[in-house]
């Protein structure tokens, strides 16, 4: 059985210390005198924004696929090693919708390098794929996606080949993804969000797999391809265990500490999506919440860990960029696409220092990959 793993950083505190966990408010969580320092301790309070500092946005290449043109790029990832079709670097990408740009009906994953110019290759096509909303490539970049329409999550080898795929409970709609290699555990995980119920799912491969449901409550709209605001942007860092969740219904961004502890139904997600209840409740954090988010779907950590977010209702002439701390201080907004808004979906992060970070995003308006840098 194939193992998922992605590589990531970082910590958050746990807050409260019974059943119910109440909000530090976006950005004022930041100057709470004992959080602060904290965070300076795991070396989590860079305020370096990447977003002013990478003034270039460059075009890498159409996400169209060379056989079946399927567009609207939904999921990325990025190859740790070179296997298979995949060399190390590749920038991997799914389709939402098919060539007539019906939505959700997409089912082909493509790779291009990571260079302006760079051609897609096509990778994976398969209709257990159809309707791919999410990615994550484990240690051998086998690729993992969520399939929203088919109702499935598969698994796909570097070669295109299938290697697995579950549909059914505790599955339901599945939309985020994220890979979530963890000490505390004797096996590889990763996380994924239900659309249908805003439930968030911890998947565990050992000598089958074992999947629960870690937290529910999440806000759902129930929105058919096209319109669906469900929890997304599904963000791992390793160093603290950390899952993060974006919520395009309540706009916020909630943080899950030491989140491989959590145990079955361990959080509920309050109205509001602010507030949290279970029996892991302590685990669950707000780290912002309101404007400038508006719809956020994407997600990214940067290598100095802090987070950009995509927005998909801005009015039209902006598809916004929000780029904040762990500890929920907003750094820097920018507007990547002047076109119609929903623009942005799928964001990555490559790089080791700020200086060289760059931010890779899909642009559904152009159907194309794009790179913020510096």
């Amino acid at each position: 059985m194939k193992r998922i793993a992605i590589a990531g950083v970082g910590v958050l505190l746990m807050t409260g210390c019974g059943g119910r966990a109440n909000p530090l408010p976006g950005g004022s969580a930041y100057a709470s005198s004992a959080l602060a320092p904290t965070l300076a301790a795991f070396g989590l309070a860079d305020e370096t924004s990447i977003l002013k500092l990478d003034k270039k946005q460059v075009v890498i290449g159409s996400t169209i696929d060379p056989k079946y043109h399927q567009l609207n790029p939904y999921g990325l990832a990025v190859a740790s090693k070179t296997s298979g079709h995949l060399t190390k670097g590749d920038l991997v990408v799914c389709n939402f919708n098919d060539k007539q740009n019906v939505q959700g009906t997409g089912f082909t994953v493509v790779a291009l390098h990571p260079a302006p110019g760079s051609k897609a290759r096509l990778i994976v096509a398969d209709k257990k794929l159809t309707g791919c909303a999410a990615l994550a490539l484990d240690n051998l970049d086998t690729i993992w996606a969520t399939a929203f329409s088919a109702n499935d999550d598969v698994a796909f080898s570097t070669q295109g080949v299938l290697q697995w795929d579950n549909g059914g409970k505790p599955f339901d709609r599945p939309w985020g993804q994220a890979g979530a290699p963890n000490p505390h555990l004797p096996d590889e995980t990763f996380y994924e969000s239900n659309a249908a119920n805003g439930a968030i799912l911890k998947v565990v491969f050992d000598d089958g797999y074992h999947a629960v449901a870690i937290a529910k409550g999440f806000a759902v709209n129930h929105g058919k391809p096209g319109s669906i605001f469900a929890p997304a942007g599904l963000t791992y860092d390793r160093k603290g265990d950390v899952l993060y969740i974006a919520d395009g219904t309540d706009n916020t961004v909630v943080a899950f500490s030491k989140v491989s502890t959590i145990k079955s139904h361990g959080i509920v997600v309050e109205a509001g999506g602010k507030t949290f209840e279970g029996p892991d409740a302590s685990h669950a954090r707000l780290v912002f919440s309101g404007s400038p988010l508006n719809g956020p779907i994407s997600m990214a950590l940067l290598p100095n860990h802090n987070l950009v977010i995509g927005n998909t209702g801005n009015a039209s002439g902006t598809n916004l960029m929000v780029e904040i701390t762990p500890a929920g201080k907003l750094l820097a907004t920018r507007n990547v696409d002047k076109g119609a808004a929903g623009a942005l979906f799928g964001i990555v992060a490559s790089g080791t220092t700020d200086s060289d970070t760059k931010i890779y995003f899909n642009d559904d308006n152009d159907n194309d990959l794009q790179v913020l840098e510096r």
